[in-house]
């Protein structure tokens, strides 16, 4: 296992299935590459209409809106990229569709990096899965990194013990770094996202269980990106200054 220390990039751009995965799942990362001068920038790819929390009233596809937006103002983000794809139904939608939009959007935040969920999704979600897939299609034509946020094998065992999820993990020699993490930028994040973070949700047990650290894997580097079949794809249209949300 190497140390703990990010990479260097200048910018950087999360690959993600629903509004509070930014924040629930990559927040704390986020905000360690924010705070070491990194523009963070996020692609979601579904509106999140589909969850079957809903802690506040009204229609969850603006709602969720709103609380995407809330959130990466108090990470730090630099922009967002919503997209409308179906929640839930990630993995019927056409590869060559959900990479040309990671495509695009890492070319237009000119990127030097993608972070994504683990290749297993972490929660055992398929959009989760889904996305990370997207992501390393992208990272595969642009030649980026991309490194995975996962959790240790013991951590997500207990978690799947004690309140019955579907936790996917890694042993140690499986991580390649563990990061030091002040949580103060994340907890605030999810706060926002009030239609979610109810109580009880497993979040806050796993943030118990990791405590002060997080654990990150490298999908594909450089000089060995991952394969893909979606080189020959159709191109999405091009991320413009007007899809970006700025926080």
């Amino acid at each position: 296992m190497s140390g703990p220390a990010l990479p260097p990039w200048r910018s950087v751009l999360a690959v993600v299935a629903h509004p509070d995965d930014e924040s629930f799942g990559l927040g704390a990362v986020l905000s360690a590459f924010v705070e070491q001068g990194t523009a963070v920038r996020v692609l979601c790819l579904t509106r999140g209409e589909a969850s079957t929390l809903h802690g506040v009233p009204g229609d969850l596809d603006a709602v969720r809106e709103r609380e995407l937006v809330d959130a990466a103002k108090e990470i730090g983000l630099v922009g967002v990229l919503l997209r409308s794809y179906p929640d839930g139904g990630l993995a019927a939608v056409a590869l060559d569709a959900l990479a040309a939009e990671a495509r695009e959007a890492a070319r237009a935040a000119d990127a030097d990096g993608i972070v994504a969920f683990d290749s297993t999704g972490v929660t055992g979600h398929q959009d989760h899965v889904r996305a990370t897939e997207a992501a390393l299609a992208a990272a595969a034509v642009l030649d980026l990194p991309v490194l995975g946020w996962t959790l240790p094998r013991t951590v997500a065992d207990t978690l799947n013990v004690e309140l019955g999820s579907s936790f996917a993990g890694h042993d140690d020699d499986a991580i390649d770094l563990v990061v030091p993490v002040d949580r103060t930028r994340q907890l605030r994040a999810v706060t926002c996202h009030a239609s979610q973070a109810v109580p009880g949700s497993v979040l806050w047990r796993r943030l118990d269980l990791l405590a002060g650290r997080e654990h990150l894997r490298w999908l594909t580097t450089p000089s060995a990106p991952a394969p893909s079949t979606e080189r020959t794809g159709a191109p999405a249209p091009a991320a413009t200054s007007k899809d970006w949300i700025t926080p």
